[in-house]
């Protein structure tokens, strides 16, 4: 069978009520992809007036979508699904070209999960349920779920295909319309989405603008006919969404940063559990993840015989080309974040009372010097609030803290501004339990290290965001508001 390839044009566009249409200043930027530094394609560099003729069509076509049957919006979403999945390894091969995931590893899994997200979210659209209230013989009280309107959705480039689906399947589904700033570093991907979905529902239903934060993402968040804003990205940026809304008023989801927590217990000393780890760490999404497992506490009693074990498997993985099928970990997404940790690998190994267990910085020659590759390193010793323990490093970096009692690891894991995730190593029910309850984050996971899954309330706690997208739920409290209706009947 011959091999798929990723299928670029040159040239991307901005999709505006149904119609591919370059950015209104005729200014492009270009996409380079991190495996070996090329420019592989240009795509619209959107602004203010890019965004209002996105938000103008989203706006016109809201009424007729959100009067639209449910179960009708949810049959577009199943054939959205279904043309989807004929390309899904091209488009896995595109997020592999653009934003430097591995193809084996990453990228076609998470194609198939927007292939998924549209199937789940299809299925639910019906599911948008009010309450009656039985106040008395002579009364009807009830509540409706209705669609707020136009959405400005903003996503990242760690996971582009993932994080847009999930914000255009759930509030499309509850009966909105969607403008979505796709990122600039890996817009290409997205745009290939869009164009399937586009043959499949209305025009206007879904716009998607490409551009720099500060411009085109500025004008989404600042436009006074978006009726709500959904951003996964910094914690920084959110709260500068957060702080546009809050001047409207207008409700907002966030799914910002976190620097989680592993704790291992002194009974979890086992092969299983370091692989766990490093699963947990997102090592194979070269660490860019908001849910990497960054702080791994491990017990004072087990530290050299576990680091021993963690050496070992991530010794077995291979960086390398992220098309490449024998690579298991790919390349970091573009210069300035490659820059930013390789100085947070420099600052920890510089360290008097750190060692470096494996990795460091990356290799100045061979074939991984001509892409943005970094090899997992971990650095063993750290203290928890050192720089590189407090911030999120989004790249393949775990520091190793040891620990000795359990009330400390606990205050530890909870010595952060973020909260959203964190994971448990332990055979004691009873004390992973315990730390569960105990540590503030969103997320929780024991004895396993895996994403998340749809139809979990997946979202974070204190500045790691607000809101949840994962689930029925989810998208009920998300993407539409409550409407009360009392009715005296005797008239």
């Amino acid at each position: 069978m011959a091999t798929v390839t990723a299928q670029l044009s040159d040239e991307y566009l901005n999709l505006i009520d149904g119609q591919w249409v370059a950015a209104q200043s005729d200014e492009w930027i270009t996409v380079e992809s991190p495996r070996d530094r090329n420019e592989i394609a240009r795509v619209p560099r959107g602004g203010e007036a890019d965004v209002d003729a996105a938000v103008s069509a989203a706006a016109h076509a809201f009424p007729m979508w959100r009067d639209t049957a449910p179960r009708s919006r949810g049959r577009i979403l199943q054939q959205i699904a279904d043309a989807l999945e004929p390309h899904a390894e091209r488009i896995a091969r595109i997020i592999s070209l653009e934003n430097g995931n591995a193809l084996r590893t990453q990228s076609r899994g998470e194609v198939a999960f927007a292939v998924d997200v549209f199937r789940y979210f299809g299925s639910l659209s019906g599911e948008t349920k009010g309450e009656t209230i039985p106040l008395k013989a002579t009364a009807l009280d009830y509540s409706r779920r209705e669609p707020l309107g136009v959405v400005g959705a903003i996503t990242p480039w760690n996971a582009p295909v993932q994080l847009a689906v999930m914000k255009i399947a759930s509030a499309i589904a509850a009966g909105n319309t969607v403008v979505l700033k796709a990122a600039q570093d890996a817009p290409l991907a997205v745009l290939e989405i869009a164009k399937i979905a586009n043959e499949h529902l209305p025009h206007g239903v879904l716009n998607v603008v490409v551009g720099f934060g500060a411009e085109a993402g500025e004008a989404l968040i600042a436009h006074p006919n978006v009726q709500k804003l959904s951003f996964t990205g910094s914690t920084g940026v959110g709260s500068r969404v957060m702080s546009v809304a809050s001047d409207r008023i207008l409700p907002v989801s966030l799914e910002l940063g976190g620097k989680n927590p592993q704790i291992v217990y002194p009974d979890a000393d086992e092969d299983w559990v370091a692989e766990g780890t490093i699963t947990g760490m997102r090592f194979v999404r070269q660490g860019q993840s908001c849910t990497a497992g960054s702080r791994l506490f491990v017990h004072r009693s087990i530290l050299d015989s576990f680091v021993e074990k963690l050496k070992k498997h991530l010794a077995k993985l291979k960086v390398g080309d992220p098309l490449d099928e024998d690579s298991d970990i790919g390349a970091i997404v573009n210069k300035k974040q490659f820059e930013q940790v390789c100085s947070y690998i420099e600052e920890g190994i510089n360290r008097e009372s750190t060692t470096v267990a494996i990795g460091g910085q990356p290799p100045t020659e061979g074939p991984l010097s001509e892409g943005y590759y970094v090899e997992p390193t971990v650095i063993v010793g750290v203290e928890n609030d050192w720089r590189i323990a407090q911030e999120e490093i989004f790249g393949p970096v775990m520091c190793v803290i040891p620990w000795d009692d359990e009330d400390e690891v606990i205050r530890m894991a909870n010595d952060t501004h973020y909260g959203l995730s964190a994971f448990i190593w332990t055979h004691d029910v009873g004390k992973a339990l315990r730390a569960a309850h105990s540590i503030e984050a969103g997320w929780i996971q024991v004895n396993q290290g895996g994403g998340q899954v749809l139809g979990q309330s997946y979202g974070g706690y204190k500045r790691s965001g607000i809101g949840r997208e994962f689930s029925l739920e989810g998208m009920i409290e998300s993407f539409t508001q409550r409407k009360h209706v009392s009715i005296d009947i005797t008239h």
